[in-house]
């Protein structure tokens, strides 16, 4: 975190100069020039810092205090000579360094001071000119995207995804171009939460590898302070009863059937059959059936079916849970028959008034959901195999009934496209 600065010098007063008995302190790295010394001689020059420490300092790098350099005895004044004036004494020459000697606790981090001479006197300078001094006190200036920037600990952006049956190379260059995950494929949004609408398989050549990814994204997304979740579509309901129940029939309301037939018939893969694990079915079993994140009432299917399952989202989610959990055939096909209803609020009088029912017994403003493709929508095909027509234009989810309701499927199966957008939409 940015801390706010403060003006430099602020408060800063000049102080009394220092006497000639304390030394000055020289310049970070210069060498102080040699001086006379009262009576003769000259102080040697202070070694230079980088060049080693100064013989006999202390294994922290101090100089002991010479109490004679420190503190020079007065020099009487010489007594008058009647005879010839006595030459000036010659100057001392410098006494060389002596070789450095590394204490015994020396580390390359530590410098030695240099050694001072008396008679030197220490120049007061200002840090700060008396005329640039403030003379009131100064606020920290805010830094503008600190500013900006959300409250630690609050929700992060709120994206969804709509259906993707086993499109996985879409689906990572769609999460890529929101800047969800790397170029690796890891999370790499952060705090940001991310739903799926649910329909991970069927159709399309992986699944499984779908289904993992979104597993992955879990953790590595509860790991970074965000999250990514899932909800329950049909045709989890059709896998998992595919994978349970196999062949056994069950009353289908128009004679008997069996999940695996119907698992075929709408898009079953059989290589996404030979690789699903426990670990997959458990997870699938465990979906919510809906959810309300910021005013968005998520589900996966546009019907009213939801409503026979209780008042709450809540109730829902357990009663849905509760059902796979007893697993009985005939009341897993029912599930899995109203999970499939879909256009409940695509007619133009109608639609409105059921999305309104379903706001106003779960909650939020908006409802988003998967399931039936736009282009189904929009009437532009008559089937998911996409006969009728060439490939559909989607460009973006659909807004509709009375803009209450908002379609995330972009027909990937009909090579439409793979939807993931952040909400509120524009």
């Amino acid at each position: 975190m940015v801390e706010g600065s403060m003006t430099q010098g602020a408060g800063l007063g000049a102080t009394a100069r220092t006497t000639a008995a304390v030394p000055p302190v020289p310049v970070y790295g210069s060498s102080a020039a040699p001086g006379p010394l009262p009576g003769g001689g000259s102080v040697p020059a202070a070694p230079n810092p980088y060049a080693g420490t100064v013989p006999g300092a202390t294994p922290h790098g101090r100089v002991p205090r010479d109490p004679v350099r420190a503190a020079p005895p007065p020099h009487p004044a010489p007594a008058a000579q009647p005879t010839a004036p006595t030459p000036p004494a010659r100057p001392a020459a410098p006494v060389p360094p002596a070789a450095p000697v590394p204490p015994a606790e020396y580390t390359p981090t530590e410098r030695s001071l240099p050694v001072m001479g008396p008679g030197h006197t220490l120049p007061d300078t200002p840090l700060v000119p008396p005329q640039d001094r403030p003379t009131v006190e100064l606020a920290p200036v805010p830094d503008p995207e600190r500013a900006q920037a959300p409250e630690p600990g609050g929700p992060g952006p709120l994206y969804v995804v709509g259906d993707v049956h086993g499109y996985l190379d879409e689906l990572r260059e769609a999460l890529a171009a929101q800047g969800l995950i790397d170029a690796k494929g890891n999370w790499s949004a952060g705090n940001a939460r991310l739903w799926f609408l649910g329909d991970f398989t069927d159709r399309g050549p992986d699944g499984i590898g779908v289904i993992d990814l979104v597993m992955q994204l879990s953790a590595e997304a509860a790991a970074a302070g965000g999250y990514c979740k899932a909800l329950m579509g049909n045709h989890e309901l059709l896998l998992i009863g595919a994978k349970r129940f196999g062949d056994t029939p069950v009353n289908s309301g128009a004679g008997t059937a069996s999940f695996q037939a119907a698992w075929l018939l709408n898009g079953g893969q059989r290589t996404d059959m030979e690789r699903l694990e426990d670990h997959h079915l458990q997870w699938m079993s465990r979906l919510d059936a809906m959810t309300e994140q910021d005013g968005h009432l998520l589900v996966h299917s546009d019907t009213t079916a939801y409503l026979e399952y209780g008042d709450s989202i809540e109730a829902v989610n357990d009663a849905v849970t509760e059902t796979l959990q007893r697993s009985d055939a005939d009341e897993c096909w029912d599930l899995f028959r109203k999970f499939t209803k879909r256009f409940a609020f695509r007619d133009e009088d109608a639609g409105p008034l059921a999305v309104r029912e379903l706001l106003d017994t779960y909650g939020g403003q908006r409802i988003v959901h998967g399931h039936s493709p736009i282009p189904y929508l929009l009437g532009e095909v008559g089937s998911e195999e996409g006969e009728d027509e060439g490939a559909p234009t989607v460009e973006g989810p659909h807004v509709y009934a009375g803009n209450l309701a908002v379609a995330m499927d972009g027909g990937v199966t009909m090579a439409g496209k793979l939807l993931v957008v952040q909400l509120p939409l524009n």
